[in-house]
């Protein structure tokens, strides 16, 4: 086969495409469109001269033939990734850096890890790089972040919770002059009776459910404002008396104005924290990482 020409692209829409067999999802976690990812498959498919793809109106499938190039393709396009990693590396001078993304609030536990982790290891920066609220995988999976600290739960089969910590009640945050702004707490049942602003984007269904579910415990249905995609986003519109939101604990604290009140809310599971990463992306600095955040949350 002729290599020249050979678009990356093309290789990283098959790999996705093989983990999620949807072509919404995909163009989703790469950001283009399902039209694009139709186009970089065919031209795949073409330069190398066979189907890796079936699609009919009810599913996507690999053929047997796609099945055993994704398996072959895989370590090939990681081993790739690390050598492109290995040589930004070597041009910092040899300096190891991680890249940190993190949702709307760096938390005192994930600050106070990288000052320790920055005494250990002096030959490892870490950079803080804000991820929308709405989209916690998507610049994990691009590259253009090491790992991620994002809320729970993670049921994605690519990635790797490294640790989990922060375990907080949920609060509501609405503006002050909503019904309940007076109230000392809620419960579960009460949010059938405000609306909820959810997350727009391309977060997994189940992740929106359990930040912004549409159905109280007892099946009651909760209304549902306009979507937004970061925690700004979602705090301007609170306090223009739009919807309100479920927040943990530490972003209702650091996130105080006097227009947004904060109420906790009983009858909800806790919200959590989990620092991610590929996993086929893990280091023994990201392992380190993990383990200085597992030390504070003690």
């Amino acid at each position: 086969m002729d290599m020249r020409g050979l678009d990356v692209r093309e290789l990283e829409c098959f790999l996705v495409l093989s983990e999620e067999l949807h072509f919404g999802r995909t163009g989703d976690r790469l950001y283009v469109s399902q039209s694009r990812i139709s186009q970089l498959l065919r031209k795949l498919e073409s330069r190398i001269g066979a189907r890796l793809v079936e699609r009919t109106s009810r599913r996507v499938r690999l053929t047997d033939f796609g099945e055993e190039f994704a398996v072959a393709l895989r370590p090939a396009y990681d081993a790739l990734a690390s050598t492109v990693e290995e040589a930004r590396t070597r041009a910092r001078g040899g300096r190891g850096r991680l890249r940190i993304g993190f949702q709307g609030t760096v938390y005192e536990q994930v600050t106070r890890a990288i000052t320790t982790f920055h005494d250990r290891h002096s030959d490892c920066r870490i950079d803080l790089v804000e991820i929308p609220l709405s989209d916690p995988f998507g610049a994990l999976r691009r590259a253009e972040i090491d790992a991620a600290v994002v809320l729970l739960p993670i049921e994605e089969p690519d990635l790797t919770v490294g640790v989990t910590f922060s375990e907080q009640q949920q609060y509501l945050a609405m503006s002050t002059h909503h019904p309940f702004a007076r109230r000392k707490n809620l419960t579960a049942e009460d949010l059938a009776r405000t609306r909820l602003i959810p997350l727009a984007g391309p977060a997994p269904d189940y992740w929106k459910r359990v930040h912004c579910p549409d159905s109280t415990p007892s099946g009651r249905a909760i209304p549902q404002e306009d979507g937004v995609h970061t925690l700004q986003e979602g705090l301007t519109q609170i306090a223009a008396g739009r919807g309100a939101m479920l927040l943990c604990g530490a972003t209702a604290k650091y996130n105080f104005r006097p227009d947004i009140s904060f109420v906790p809310i009983t009858g909800l599971p806790a919200s959590a924290l989990g620092l991610i990463w590929s996993s086929s992306g893990e280091t023994p600095h990201l392992k380190e990482f993990a383990t200085t955040i597992s030390d504070f949350e003690r």
